[in-house]
């Protein structure tokens, strides 16, 4: 499946939005999921194949250095009815595959991907939600926010680099959002975790999403399991990258670290 650019917008410094639309979404089906992802493939620079490929078919027939890079992005927004879709994608300058690459499509450009897939959604049931990440999980989060059932209460924390770097977010529901800056130094990987300690946590049910760095993803479910006594089966936690570690070499070690993650604290 693929998608062509029709519009670009930069939504912070560091957050690129891409619209896509085109023939090539005919076959497109939302899951009900609001951390709805599809499997994006980009190809290396002087790809001898075009533009519109079949990413298993180019890894069975090319060398290796030929194959496309594979990347998870969040599904923003799927319109039905024009049969559009809205993909966030956070760009640190020059680093990274997928980032470089969005910053660089103009209206045309072409975007193969698999899925979407997903198997997060708001319950409806919770007496309140708990939302926390960085800006990997912000297009999840913002589209979660968009599914919070009317008066719900939203408890969001989110992390960034600064004010230029947030982004409006709204919802039916009735957010206690707080905006986390970096400032640089080691202990930006507690800024999460100790803003969670610091929450009065609410009464009734919590239903809670928590992604983003690795180490940072890992204290947050430990303080939730073992401080707050709450089970695995009220949260989505998983660690979307870790720090001081490339996409590649974080993907060789994710299943391994999850694992261990898990088995900490079952």
């Amino acid at each position: 499946m693929y998608g062509r650019v029709v519009g670009t917008r930069w939504l912070t410094p560091g957050l690129l939005r891409l619209t896509l639309g085109g023939e090539g979404l005919d076959g497109f089906g939302m899951v009900d999921a609001t951390d709805a992802y599809i499997n994006v493939a980009i190809p290396p620079a002087g790809a001898e194949y075009g533009e519109i490929f079949d990413p298993r078919e180019v890894r069975d027939s090319r060398p290796r250095e030929q194959w496309p890079a594979r990347r998870r992005y969040t599904v923003r927004r799927w319109d039905p009815e024009l049969r559009l879709l809205e993909v966030d994608f956070v760009v640190h300058g020059v680093e990274g595959v997928a980032g470089p690459w969005a910053a660089a499509a103009r209206e045309g450009t072409v975007l193969v991907f698999e899925g979407p897939a997903g198997g997060y959604r708001p319950d409806p049931e919770a007496d309140w939600h708990l939302l926390v990440g960085d800006e990997s999980a912000l297009p999840a989060i913002a589209a979660s926010l968009d599914a919070l059932p009317e008066g719900a209460l939203g408890v969001v924390r989110l992390v960034c680099d600064g004010p230029e770097h947030e982004i409006d977010l709204r919802s039916p529901g009735r957010l206690d959002l707080r905006w986390l800056h970096r400032t640089g130094s080691p202990s930006d990987a507690d800024l999460l975790l100790d803003s969670l300690r610091e929450i009065a946590f609410p009464r009734g049910r919590m239903h809670a999403f928590v992604h983003g760095e690795a180490d940072e993803i890992r204290g947050i479910r430990r303080h939730l399991l073992i401080d707050h006594g709450y089970q695995r089966s009220e949260m989505s936690c998983s660690p979307y990258w870790r720090r001081h570690m490339t996409d590649e070499a974080w993907r060789e070690v994710k299943r391994d670290f999850v694992t261990a993650m898990e088995d900490e604290v079952a």
